[in-house]
């Protein structure tokens, strides 16, 4: 049984204990948002450009320290070495975007008889950042750094099977110049300083990103107090491949492996027109067999393990053993590894092609034509990406606006920018985060009239 007042932190590559973290409470989580809360209105109070500056600097000592935050998310999370220093440098990089959107939280002059009528937004206060183990360093920065740069304090919860990169990131902070308590990371279980950080009343807002389930939760505890919510959860992306589509780069595996399939835009309802479905299928087998998966601090791995022995044992009850599939190879011994997979005999309604796997598992579906690509690209009660893949510029257009998701590419599987936004329809979330209005989702509008004819006599 875990002890609920320290974490372990394994690495899924070899199952070995890497670092014991303190589990931070409902108490921590309290004296944690009351700090918090007097450190943002000094924050709040600086000069726009101050806080620019002061961020700028941060990402100055991120960048410096890019190495060594890449192999903490490699030992904690089993990334791969290149994908975490893309982690790294996307966390610097948002911090740049957020330190020039600083100065310009801009209002509006609205025209009104009788006076002016401005608008002003404003901080909110501290905010709650619930971060994932899957993405642990950016999805942190998403949250964390618009926020920051907006005048409010963050209180950033890292998944229990991943704090050391955001331990770090805090450190860093406090080393770049930012203010003590402004920018806090506490540890702990989602049970406890998960809930206390939701259920706080001086938490102005909470930013989520998980699945769906705990979601739903976050939700209606929040709407108890009516605080505002962000929700980045769960995907089960199609990639609609059409005839006339370069299949080499459309049926390109990393776009389901990545990181082990652990994304929620991972692209696991391969859609393939059927005249060409044989072809993507013999594709798929030789590609597969040429993923190469093992240690991920090996600069040629392309894929590592899984995130923990429960996640392994959720992706192998989506498929049985005699279960029609292409595999890849995946190590023996230990560690939490299984290889890649595509899933060839499902039907479009089975649960392992309509729920969420979250492992390096696809599976394979034809269809007809453009309108039978949209019914099955729609089928399913997620809308968070997707690709179209076809040389028709017509069909590309028109498919994209058919396809409820909130981030969709076309000949591309890129899904995440930080000067673009992103969130999901439907049960993928609510909310947008990134991009140019970024910082706005962390302001309140205010608006105030100003009367130009005297008082009243």
């Amino acid at each position: 049984m875990s002890d609920p007042h320290e974490l372990k932190v394994l690495n899924p590559a070899t199952e070995e204990v890497v670092a014991t973290v303190p589990a931070a409470g409902a108490e921590d989580v309290d004296a944690a948002v009351v700090r918090a809360a007097r450190a943002q209105a000094g924050w709040a109070a600086l000069a726009p450009a101050d806080r620019a500056r002061l961020l700028r600097r941060f990402a100055d000592v991120v960048d410096a320290h890019n190495e060594e935050l890449a192999r903490l998310e490699v030992k904690e999370a089993g990334h791969t070495v290149g994908n975490a220093r893309w982690e790294a440098g996307n966390a610097r990089d948002l911090l740049l975007y957020a330190a020039g959107g600083a100065e310009r939280v801009l209002g509006r002059q609205i025209p009104a008889p009788g006076g002016w009528n401005v608008t002003f937004h404003e901080p909110l206060g501290v905010i709650g950042v619930i971060a994932p183990w899957n993405f642990p360093m950016p999805i942190a920065a998403w949250g964390s750094f618009p926020a920051l740069a907006a005048g409010n304090a963050v209180v950033l919860k890292p998944a229990e099977t991943t704090p050391l990169t955001a331990l770090r990131l805090a450190e860093l902070a406090l080393e770049a110049g930012l203010p003590e308590h402004l920018f806090q990371v506490l540890p702990g279980y989602g049970h406890t300083a998960g809930r206390a950080l939701v259920d706080h009343p001086g938490v102005a807002k909470i930013v989520f990103t998980g699945s769906t389930t705990t979601g739903r939760e976050v939700m209606e505890r929040c709407a108890r107090l009516v605080k505002p919510v962000t929700l980045e959860l769960g995907g089960k992306s199609p990639n609609v491949v059409f005839a006339d589509a370069d299949l080499a780069t459309a049926l390109d595996p990393s776009s389901f492996v990545d990181n082990s399939g652990q994304d929620c835009c991972a692209r696991t309802r391969i859609l393939v027109q059927e005249s060409v479905y044989d072809e993507a299928r013999a594709f798929l087998a030789d590609a597969l067999a040429a993923v190469v998966v093992g240690d991920p601090a090996d600069e040629k791995t392309q894929m590592g393990p899984l995130i923990s022995a429960r996640q392994l044992e959720r992706v192998r009850s989506y498929v049985p053993a005699d279960t029609p599939a292409l595999r890849g190879a995946a190590p023996d011994g230990p560690g939490f590894w299984f290889p890649p997979t595509v899933l060839t005999g499902e039907r479009h309604d089975s649960p392992a092609a309509r729920e969420e796997i979250f492992g390096p598992v696809a599976v394979l579906l034809p269809f007809t034509d453009e309108q039978d690509a949209v019914r099955l690209a729609n089928d399913t009660p997620y809308g968070l990406s997707g690709s179209i893949w076809t040389r028709d510029i017509g069909r590309a257009l028109r498919v994209s606006q058919a396809v409820r998701a909130g981030n969709l590419s076309v000949n591309s599987h890129s899904s995440v920018r930080y000067w673009t936004p992103f969130g999901g329809f439907k049960q993928s979330g609510l909310g947008r985060e990134l991009g140019p209005d970024a910082l706005t989702a962390f302001t309140e509008t205010k608006n105030v009239f100003i009367s130009t004819e005297g008082p009243a006599q």
